[in-house]
């Protein structure tokens, strides 16, 4: 859906940042900032640093930084049209009207009516707990020592032994049969008609990240067949892109995730105080499942049953999670089959001790996989160090292979040198190896060179948005396309097109971005760090430096790109040489 900037500015203006970023960080003033400390990542000294002025955030520890859109987006997970929405409800905008083709206004509608459904069949389950019907299943969950907050927190349900109750009840709200099929709560046939999918069950309600009944597990009462159940993939729930209890875990923000494998060992770490625990829903571990995991955390400690397929889903899990750049540990529950078991045997001290003991998957695969080989016999052993070397070869960048080589090496006793030539001798063998390309001198040099230029131009847009009277002193001699292209010389026009107009508002240039990467780098253009420097004297002196190194840069990349030819662009780099000798007799004065 688009957006105009209009409206987008209009959201934007009418929420005040502190007002909004108070709500999640507890800001304390300090000159004309606030600060606090930062929400995206663990520090003990505030450097989240929000500016009501400049009206966006930036935290010097861990580069995040955006405006009042990025924060929701980082913080909440939102995409920027679900920030825009939240914040123009919170403002009281009223946006306009989505405008869909007749298909896409058909798919919204079934959306929205399936997940209406899904929120009644929810409320209908967790009333029936509560009735004279649910008694077994309320006497199971108290028995399995769940208390009433988490049995409500979890919206846990019965679905009672009337195989089309719930049926009736939907019907009675006005839904029709097509809807009801459709979100996976009924069957229909031709001699039965249609009936329950979920009867004499304990029903787990699964929500998106947003908190939206999607679907629902559903646990036998007695000893019918599956024991576990769960709804059919619907156009609002795919079983393989969701996790149980990422709605609640999302906003811990703990920098990892307790992965479990099913609904009871979630909630019980949850009631337990770890409310970073999620699980897949009926389903081994899956790349949809690890993109999903990647967007909130970059660790994950698998908390998998003790048993055979619970090592064997670990063991696959590992992999998967690696490809996406993220760190699995494994938690072992021994004596114990899974964490429900761990938690009510031996508390939330204990398993919190065996987070802390937890092992690196790699090194726990190979543990695993040393039970195959006679560790015992040269052969057997040297049959493992190839496996293993095979493995380590599998690792793409050269510090973290080297790093894990030399993990191996101590643990099985070997020569560094001697596993590290091996993983090279089994890189080419498998295929995996690729030539090393060894850069030229020179483009080392020009790399830094470029780094330097960036950080100038940075230096410089900061300084731009923070005092008029530089912009003014030096908008002759420096124009946008004396910037890098890119963001760089965009939100350089940006804030030129805003000078020109009277009214700077760094905030609003990140309007244009609605990509979170992008808010980002952004942010970090307007609140670069500037070397501190005691005096007038001394900045206006830097200043000068930072404004005559960008000036030149330009100059030789436009000197590089020219056609000897072309007589007016000779002109043009005539002119701009002369201005560079006149920068460097210009006098900056610093307010």
């Amino acid at each position: 859906m688009y957006y105009s900037d209009e409206v987008i500015e209009e959201v934007r203006s009418r929420n005040d940042i502190v007002d909004v970023i108070s709500g999640y960080v507890k800001l304390q003033k300090k000159g004309s900032s606030y600060f606090g400390l930062c929400p995206f990542h663990n520090e003990k000294s505030p450097s989240f640093s929000v500016s009501q002025q400049k009206q966006m955030y930036y935290c010097f520890g861990c580069g995040a930084g955006g405006n009042v859109f990025t924060f929701l987006m980082e913080y909440e997970n939102y995409s920027f049209v679900e920030a825009l929405r939240y914040l123009a409800d919170r403002a009281g905008v009223e946006l306009p009207e989505q405008e869909y083709s007749k298909e896409a206004k058909a798919r919204a509608d079934t959306k929205a009516i399936l997940l209406e459904i899904n929120k009644a069949a929810a409320q209908y389950f967790y009333a029936q707990l509560k009735g004279s019907q649910g008694a077994q299943a309320l006497s199971y969950l108290k028995n399995r020592e769940l208390g009433d907050d988490t049995i409500k927190a979890f919206g846990l349900g019965y679905a009672n032994k009337y195989s089309n109750d719930l049926y009736k009840y939907l019907r009675s709200k006005g839904y029709q049969d097509e809807m009801i099929a459709k979100a996976g709560l009924i069957t229909v046939d031709e001699r039965q008609g249609a009936y329950d999918k979920f009867w004499n069950r304990v029903m787990f309600p699964i929500m998106d990240a947003n908190s939206r009944v999607i679907g629902f597990g559903g646990r036998v009462m007695g000893d019918g067949k599956p024991k576990y159940l769960n709804s059919p993939e619907t156009m609002i729930f795919d079983k393989s892109r969701n996790l149980y209890g990422l709605n609640r875990a999302r906003s811990t923000k703990k920098p990892y995730f307790l992965l479990c494998e099913g609904y009871m060992d979630v909630i019980s770490l949850h009631q337990a105080g770890f409310a970073n625990a999620v699980a897949s829903l009926g389903t081994a571990l899956t790349p949809g499942h690890a993109s999903l995991i990647k967007r909130y955390v970059q660790e994950v400690y698998l908390t998998y049953d003790s048993d055979e397929a619970g090592t064997k889903a670990a063991l696959r899990a590992i992999p998967i999670l690696r490809d996406v750049g993220i760190t699995a540990r494994i938690i072992r529950m021994e004596p114990y089959k899974d964490p429900d078991e761990f938690i009510k045997n031996l508390g939330a001290e204990a398993f919190e001790e065996r987070i802390g003991k937890a092992r690196n998957g790699f090194m726990f695969s190979l543990e695993i996989l040393e039970k195959n080989y006679d560790m015992h016999s040269p052969e057997g052993k040297t049959d493992f160090m190839k496996e293993v070397a095979r493995r380590l070869a599998q690792f793409d960048e050269e510090i973290e292979r080297g790093n894990y080589i030399e993990a191996v090496a101590g643990a099985y006793h070997v020569g560094f040198e001697d596993l590290r030539k091996l993983v090279g001798r089994m890189a080419i063998q498998t295929g995996l190896a690729k030539p090393v390309e060894r850069p030229k001198s020179t483009q080392g040099k020009k790399k830094e060179k470029e780094d330097g230029i960036l950080k100038s131009q940075k230096i410089l847009l900061t300084w731009l948005t923070s005092d008029e009277a530089v912009f003014r002193q030096i908008e002759k001699y420096i124009t946008p396309a004396d910037f890098s292209e890119g963001i760089y010389r965009t939100v350089a026009q940006l804030l030129y097109e805003q000078y020109e107009k009277h009214d700077v508002n760094p905030a609003r240039i990140m309007n244009h971005f609605t990509d979170e990467e992008e808010h980002r780098e952004v942010a970090s253009l307007f609140h670069t760090k500037i070397k501190e420097l005691t005096t007038a004297k001394e900045q206006e002196k830097a200043l000068q430096e930072t404004v005559i190194r960008i000036k030149n840069h330009s100059i030789e990349e436009a000197t590089k790109m020219l056609d000897p030819t072309d007589i007016k662009g000779l002109q043009q780099l005539m002119n701009a040489k002369r201005e560079l000798q006149d920068l460097q007799k210009l006098h900056i004065s610093i307010n």
